[in-house]
């Protein structure tokens, strides 16, 4: 196997996979550009049939395989998107598949891999944990090891997200990819240099995992912890990106967790699209470091949209409390008849909308004719929300707004 990438592979590349994975749409976003003071466009990778740019290394991957690797079947390790595209291209080829899987991969994930008919193993809390349990079943079973990053073929297919988006609009300045192992920013690099453009390619990380951050600066590797970003959730780069971005003296940025749930809310809510942590994390990046990018016509890539349904609903509900438009609230009232009712009735008037409510006497230290009652409310927004905490403790009802927006 060669050890580096060329343009010429990456034309090569867009050639095997033409026909096989999509040519996802480039558009652009007014409303994201407003937000962020940039020209921002999206290249929709999360509309892949599986979801993921991953599609492009996969397919090209396997129909790289000589006769005979065909033959012995393919294992890959993946937190999710991998999995899924190697299991479907598997599937079409006709070549039996083997994934490994972090315990902890999301359902949805698992789910549809297995969907593709792929043999499924959760095995290992981590990715690396999986990947080892990976190489000694590949090596157990005679299987061959298609990588999701560390390799060739799927470097130099995923610069065809940049050679697509160039190709559209060849002014870009930057193009802002995630980076897990690294593949996908180390092809488009490739890519941009090969076809003459003047767009520089940025990485990005979610700051709890930022190896290839800390390792193109020098810095030991220190990360861990949980994020809804998994699919970039990385410890152990790619070796051959590693050296890419450090040649190519690509710079790797991170965005926080909070900005992570951000941008997929931004894109659920204004583009109407669904991207997961790690598929999100090119806007977040915008968000993060708006100083570098202000100004500038960008293109993002939006690498997956692989979200399990709850922590969708999850970091909904949470850039509600954010936002100020949901907010918990616990009122002392009464213990008489109709004061609940008296509560109620003035939020409504106040123009909030009570979304949950309990009554709560006994697991108190208010004297026991009073009663504390705690009740999600919806609002308008945050200075709505502190109306109504007012219009309250002007009606004599003493109200506390407890809790607030999650911690950044």
């Amino acid at each position: 196997m060669k050890a580096s990438v060329s343009f010429s592979d990456i034309q090569d590349a867009a050639r095997r996979i033409a026909g096989r994975v999509a040519r996802t749409p480039f558009v652009q976003s007014r409303t994201l550009s407003e937000i962020v003071g940039a020209d921002v466009w999206l290249k929709l990778e999360n509309l892949q049939f599986t979801a993921s740019f991953k599609e492009r290394g996969a397919a090209n991957r396997l129909l790289s395989l000589a006769p005979g690797e065909q033959g012995r079947g393919v294992i890959a390790m993946s937190a999710g998107n991998h999995a899924q595209a190697v299991a479907y291209h598997a599937q079409q080829l006709g070549i039996a598949a083997t994934i490994v899987m972090p315990k902890g991969t999301p359902f949805t994930k698992v789910s549809r891999t297995l969907h593709h008919k792929a043999r499924v193993e959760l095995q290992g809390d981590t990715l690396a944990e999986a990947a080892a349990f990976a190489h000694d079943l590949a090596a157990k079973e005679n299987l061959v090891f298609v990588h999701p990053y560390d390799d060739p073929a799927v470097v130099a297919v995923q610069g065809t997200v940049a050679l697509e988006m160039l190709t559209e609009a060849p002014d870009l300045d930057f193009i802002i990819a995630p980076v897990g192992g690294g593949g996908l920013a180390a092809g488009c690099t490739i890519a941009a240099s090969g076809a003459g453009a003047r767009t520089k390619v940025v990485g990005v990380e979610v700051a709890s995992y930022g190896a290839m951050a800390q390792k193109l600066a020098g810095q030991a590797v220190s990360v861990g912890g949980a994020t809804i970003a998994e699919g970039i959730a990385v410890r152990d780069v790619g070796a051959l990106p590693e050296a890419i971005l450090r040649a190519q003296g690509v710079d790797v940025l991170t965005a926080p967790e909070y900005l992570i749930e951000r941008a997929v809310i931004l894109l659920a809510e204004i583009e109407k699209t669904v991207a997961e942590g790690a598929g999100a994390a090119g806007l977040a990046a915008l968000l993060a470091h708006p100083d570098r990018f202000r100004g500038r016509k960008i293109g993002v890539v939006l690498s997956g949209g692989n979200i399990d349904t709850r922590t969708l609903a999850n970091v909904l509900m949470r850039g509600l409390v954010r936002d100020g438009r949901l907010i918990h609230l616990t009122a002392e009232i009464p213990d008489k008849p109709g004061a609940l009712a008296e509560l109620t009735q003035a939020i409504g008037a106040l123009g909030g909308n009570i979304v949950e409510v309990q009554h709560q006497r006994f697991f108190t230290v208010l004297p026991a004719n009073v009663a504390s009652v705690e009740l999600v409310v919806e609002a308008q927004d945050d200075a709505h929300a502190g109306r109504i905490v007012a219009g309250l403790t002007g009606r004599g009802m003493r109200t506390v707004r407890r809790g607030g927006a999650p911690q950044e």
